[in-house]
């Protein structure tokens, strides 16, 4: 056992240093645009499925509450959370709207979609993304392995270079974390 959890350990840094290596600049331009939209009445929608869904979750507390600094509100809504909503949709249109159709009921062009897919796969969350670009909205992804249609659909994607899913998932904590911290550092001046 102790080896395994060093191999893990070790397999989720070597992760993090090709974050280091290539997407530093794309970490940066995300945490811009969503200054920029807070800076302008905009807010944040984040969605995806199981893992991705409680990562948007997450985020968007992080955002509306706060970070590290006690500082005003961020608006950010985890389109993941209404049950409601998310059962009467995926009773009335089919579970792959669950997303777009609520995106289309509260996005306005100044806000920023947030999708998040381990694979890059998830219908969901593609057409969310896809309505949100209609709409007028800068939007992004947080994907892993070759990022799917996901990464070609999304204004920015920071893709994950590993086929784990669990590494995907850790690596988009930390760098969900990484933006609220630099959002929360420059709104906070």
């Amino acid at each position: 056992m102790r080896e395994r959890i060093i191999d893990i350990i070790n397999d989720s840094i070597h992760v993090k240093e090709q974050i280091l290596q290539t997407q530093i600049d794309t970490i940066v331009k995300v945490a811009k645009l969503i200054i920029t939209s807070f800076r302008s009445g905009g807010k944040v929608l984040l969605f995806g499925n199981g893992g991705s869904a409680a990562d948007a979750q997450h985020l968007a507390a992080e955002f509306v509450g706060r970070f590290q600094q006690d500082r005003a509100a961020l608006g950010a809504i985890a389109l993941t959370t209404n049950t409601s909503v998310l059962t009467a949709l995926g009773n009335d249109y089919g579970y792959e709207i669950i997303f777009a159709r609520q995106v289309e009921a509260l996005a306005k062009p100044q806000d920023i979609a947030i999708g998040i897919s381990t694979s890059g796969k998830a219908k969901n969350v593609l057409l969310a993304i896809k309505k949100a670009k209609e709409i007028g909205l800068k939007t992004i992804c947080l994907s892993g392995g070759s990022g799917g249609e996901l990464a070609k659909a999304a204004d920015i994607c920071l893709i994950i270079p590993s086929p784990i899913t669990a590494r995907i998932q850790e690596a988009h904590i930390t760098i969900g974390h990484i933006i609220c911290e630099l959002v929360e550092s420059e709104l906070s001046k």
